[in-house]
């Protein structure tokens, strides 16, 4: 991916092209699309460029009384679009799929006032993973379409966690696949599914067991719905794991159980 520098901003050549004659914060301030999200000083938008797609998440500073908040709840803010690009190339290093950045950049010291951004390109004609699980309960895949999906996400998630990274935001939402499976409902381990929404992931040296069971257990939620055999779950788990199924259930029984209440605690709220 060639990448090139511009005013302590990354863009590819496309968007260095366009933006040549302009200051980047500035062109990046001011640019109009299909607004997703403009709240706490975050926006996230689609917008078209020289007959290209784009998503533009857009950070112009939370100020310090939402940074105290987030602080207060126990939670870690987000002050910065650094999380996304810094996601997105540990994703790519470790063979998982997800969005193709096309620029991103930070400006400033003080936490509270950062100016930053992320741009991909939009990841068109696909569908979120929540949608086909509502569409099997309709129309059911064959095993080896379910199987096949099965290990691409117990891999992916495996992947994920063994490296250091956790989502904090692991829902099948959050997966994106072309939405043409709608149409023929068949997947093979080649079809590629996109990993996206990473605003608020974490990277460590390891991922600490309380954040694997969140990550686990909020996927596990959001399946909720999806018709699911308890050799499909085991499936997943002994793929996750790494281990032969035996030695998984005897070692790692206490993390499954308490993706489970993670799982049933999301669904009684």
């Amino acid at each position: 991916m060639a990448l090139m520098k511009k005013n302590s901003c990354y863009l590819r050549q496309d968007l260095a092209r366009a933006w040549a004659d302009k200051p980047v914060f500035d062109a990046v301030a001011n640019i109009d699309g299909e607004i997703f999200r403009d709240k706490e000083g975050r926006r996230t938008l689609r917008f078209e460029l020289n007959d290209r797609s784009y998503f533009l998440k857009y950070h112009q500073g939370v100020g310090w009384a939402e940074i105290i908040k987030n602080l207060l709840q126990l939670r870690l803010p987000i002050i910065s679009a650094r999380n996304e690009w810094q996601a997105i190339h540990f994703l790519e290093k470790h063979g998982i799929e997800t969005m193709t950045l096309a620029g991103y950049g930070e400006q400033g010291i003080n936490p509270a006032a950062l100016r930053s951004f992320v741009i991909t390109d939009d990841l068109v004609n696909t569908m979120s993973l929540e949608y086909v699980g509502e569409q099997w309960q309709q129309r059911p895949p064959g095993f080896a379409t379910k199987q096949a999906l099965i290990r691409k996400l117990a891999n992916m998630a495996g992947t994920m966690h063994k490296n250091g990274m956790n989502h904090r935001d692991f829902y099948l939402c959050h997966f994106l696949l072309d939405e043409r499976f709608a149409e023929h409902n068949t997947f093979d381990d080649k079809t590629p599914v996109y990993l996206i929404d990473l605003h608020r992931a974490t990277i460590r040296h390891k991922t600490p067991k309380r954040w694997q069971i969140k990550d686990l257990g909020s996927l596990y939620f959001s399946a909720s719905r999806v018709p699911l055999t308890k050799r499909d779950k085991l499936r997943f788990m002994q793929i996750y794991s790494g281990l032969p199924l035996r030695t998984m259930l005897s070692e790692q029984a206490d993390l499954w159980r308490e993706v489970e209440r993670r799982a049933q605690k999301l669904l009684a709220e």
